[in-house]
C-alpha cells in the first residue's frame, strides 16, 4: 500500500493521529449524525433547503467520525477523512464527497440554489450512507479494527 503525501503531512501537523479505539465516542458521532439528518429533514420542511444541505453532510461526516474513533484513528480534516474512508475501509466514498461539494457551494457562494428535490436526493443518500456506516461499525470486532489501523499506518508512515 503506498504512503499518501497529504495524509503524511497531517500526521506531521498532528491533525491526523492513531488514537484509542472508542466506542464510546463512536456512539457519540452516531447520535450527532442522527440528528443532523433529522434537523436536515426540518429544514428542509421549513423552507430552508441550502442549511438542510449542510446538515445533510454533517450527517454523513459525523457518521464517518464515528468509524474513525472506533476504529482509533483521529482526523481534523474532513478530506482526509473522506480519503480515509476509502484507501482504509475501502468503502466507496463518492456519496460524501459529493456531498461535501454541495455543503460548500450552498454554504460559501450565494450564486448557488438548491432546489426541494434535489435536497431530498441528498438527504437519500445521508440516510443511505449513515445507515451502510451504522451496520459496518455495528460488525467491526478486534481482528477488523487491527487490520484498519495496520492500513492506516501503512498510508502514513
Amino acid at each position: 500500500m503506498r504512503r499518501i503525501k497529504f495524509l503524511v503531512k497531517l500526521v506531521s501537523e498532528g491533525r491526523l493521529e492513531s488514537v484509542e479505539p472508542s466506542e464510546k465516542i463512536s456512539i457519540s458521532y452516531l447520535r450527532k449524525s442522527e440528528s443532523n439528518l433529522a434537523s436536515a429533514k426540518i429544514l428542509l420542511e421549513n423552507g430552508h433547503p441550502e442549511e438542510s444541505v449542510s446538515l445533510a453532510y454533517y450527517s454523513m461526516y459525523n457518521a464517518l467520525a464515528a468509524l474513525l474513533f472506533r476504529t482509533g484513528i483521529k482526523c481534523e480534516n474532513h478530506s482526509a477523512s473522506i480519503l480515509l474512508l476509502k484507501e482504509v475501509f475501502r468503502i466507496d466514498n463518492s456519496d460524501i464527497s459529493f456531498a461535501k461539494k454541495e455543503r460548500i457551494d450552498k454554504q460559501y457562494y450565494v450564486d448557488f440554489h438548491a432546489t426541494e428535490e434535489d435536497v431530498k436526493n441528498l438527504i437519500g443518500k445521508a440516510e443511505e450512507f449513515g445507515g451502510k456506516l451504522f451496520d459496518f461499525i455495528s460488525r467491526l470486532n478486534n481482528e477488523d479494527i487491527m487490520k484498519f489501523r495496520q492500513r492506516f499506518r501503512k498510508l502514513t508512515e
